[in-house]
């Protein structure tokens, strides 16, 4: 029996070829973060996007008595303040990840349709066709193909063992079904805690910069001789909303992107659990 767990998992890894998903996502947040900071700052920051810099070639350049004044959208965003390259850092990170999972499922999904596969190998296990089956999973690949494939050879050897009783192998059948489904659930769930950490993060961290910009424009409204700083308060509603609208549509991003893959994925899980169900009464109806 021991030997048989070792071979089930070598053989689901060696057949998980391709794209496999980005292990380490702390770099991809890391780099995000950079990449969202330098399009901020050299981007939105540059001097063509206000009129008058007083000969800067960046508003970081200027000094504090310069007060920058928008020609375009980017001027305009640049005014959001600090906080916004730290929700485009969020929202990047939810890019990239979405894109890693696109290609981490497809990868899991294998070389045909999914449905189209579980319909083959029903017929196959109607029939009692195992080495037909076996076939079907090696053609496939993928994630369901790597657990029926795991499962398909579990069968050969537990019928092979005249020392087990029926109810021993089928519970070695569905226990080689856990074991190889809980083997290529992690590559398929991989990075998406981070995803859903976004949703709520991305719309906070909006809500902080909007908090941040009010607190501005009511700093300028009780400045001066009785009168607002018209500059000032501009800018902290500018500030205020610009956050409020990045914050918002991060949020939204991630929670598409999380929903989205959370339900490939479910479907990939009840595709494993009806073909399982398929081998173990298959096995039960021949034995």
């Amino acid at each position: 029996m021991g030997t048989t767990k070792a071979t089930a998992p070598k053989s689901a890894a060696k057949k998980s070829a391709g794209f496999k998903g980005i292990k380490q996502g702390i770099w991809v947040i890391i780099i995000c973060a950079i990449a969202a900071h330098c399009v901020f700052y050299f981007g939105a920051g540059h001097a063509s996007n206000f009129a008058d810099l007083g000969g800067a070639q960046f508003v970081i350049q200027t000094s504090g008595d310069v007060h920058p004044h928008p020609v375009n959208l980017l001027g305009t965003v640049y005014l959001g303040g600090f906080i916004v390259p730290i929700i485009w850092s969020l929202c990047f990170t939810v890019l990239t990840f979405c894109i890693e999972r696109f290609f981490a499922i497809r990868t899991a999904n294998g070389k045909g349709s999914v449905a189209k596969f579980v319909a083959e190998i029903k017929t196959a296990l109607a029939a009692h066709d195992l080495e037909k089956a076996q076939a079907i999973c090696d053609k496939q690949q993928g994630s369901v193909a790597n657990v029926v494939s795991a499962t398909l050879k579990r069968w050969k050897l537990v019928e092979a063992d005249a020392t087990l009783s029926k109810e021993q192998q089928v519970l070695a059948l569905q226990k080689e079904l856990e074991e190889a489904t809980a083997l290529e659930m992690p590559m398929m769930q991989e990075n998406l805690p981070i995803i859903g950490s976004i949703v709520t993060l991305g719309t906070l961290t909006g809500l902080l910069g909007t908090v941040m910009g009010m607190i501005k424009s009511f700093q300028a409204m009780s400045s001066g001789d009785g009168g607002a700083d018209s500059t000032q308060l501009a800018t902290g509603i500018s500030e205020a909303l610009i956050n409020t609208a990045f914050g918002i549509a991060t949020g939204a991003f991630a929670v598409i992107g999380y929903n989205f893959y959370t339900n490939k994925i479910d479907h990939l899980t009840y595709a494993i659990d009806e073909i399982g169900f398929c081998i173990v009464n298959a096995f039960n109806k021949t034995h």
